[in-house]
């Protein structure tokens, strides 16, 4: 089922997705690690651009900014088409091309981060209070286990498992494939974590690579 606004607004819609593609495709972490005199994230540590990364070889600091910094990304993308169209679907639609761009940047040979931060942006925006309530357990996860792997993976499924199961909405089979395609890219982009998690190998919070 497809969202009237994909029909009524199309040129709307799809200049929000690719603006969105495009702010996603900004990749922070390697701005932030240029201005800071740091290392080429692609070459150190995950060898990915997001916050863990920056936070593993560049300290909390650096990983914070990083973090709230492609959050925004998702809720800059998201805003915009909001604007523009008016609809809610349309934003769903415009985060989804964020967090892709964030993973595959068009601006750095479309190798990022694996769109955690951007992502958890995205849902704040999309749907504040499932989002907030993820987050709360995502962060109660991570400070217990201290995998922030695990803790990602489990943020976005959690969501995707809320929201299908709270949406009322006359588009739920589209919330629904939206929030699950949301969470298999998260997933896919972790597949070497989990590969190290159930080895036992896998890092932990406050680990730094050298």
């Amino acid at each position: 089922m497809i969202p009237s606004v994909f029909s009524e607004k199309t040129l709307e819609v799809v200049i929000s997705c690719v603006l969105a593609y495009l702010i996603g495709s900004i990749s922070t972490g390697l701005l932030v690690a240029k201005a800071a005199g740091g290392p080429d994230l692609r070459q150190v540590g995950s060898g990915n651009t997001g916050a863990s990364n920056v936070q593993r070889t560049m300290g909390w600091k650096y990983g914070l900014i990083t973090f709230f910094a492609d959050a925004m990304k998702g809720v800059i993308s998201c805003l915009i088409a909001l604007l523009l169209t008016g609809d809610q679907m349309a934003c769903l639609a415009a985060g989804l091309f964020a967090v892709i761009g964030h993973n595959w940047p068009v601006f750095f040979g479309f190798k990022g981060g694996k769109g955690v931060s951007t992502s958890a942006g995205v849902l704040l925006f999309c749907f504040p209070w499932q989002g907030a309530v993820c987050a709360a357990l995502t962060i109660a996860l991570i400070a217990w286990l201290r995998y922030i792997s695990l803790g990602s993976m489990f943020l976005l499924t959690s969501y995707a498992i809320l929201v299908s199961l709270t949406y009322q909405g006359k588009w739920l089979p589209f919330v629904i494939a939206w929030s699950v395609v949301m969470a298999l890219i998260c997933i896919g982009r972790h597949h070497a974590n989990i590969v190290r998690l159930v080895k036992g190998t896998e890092n932990k919070l406050g680990n730094k690579t050298k």
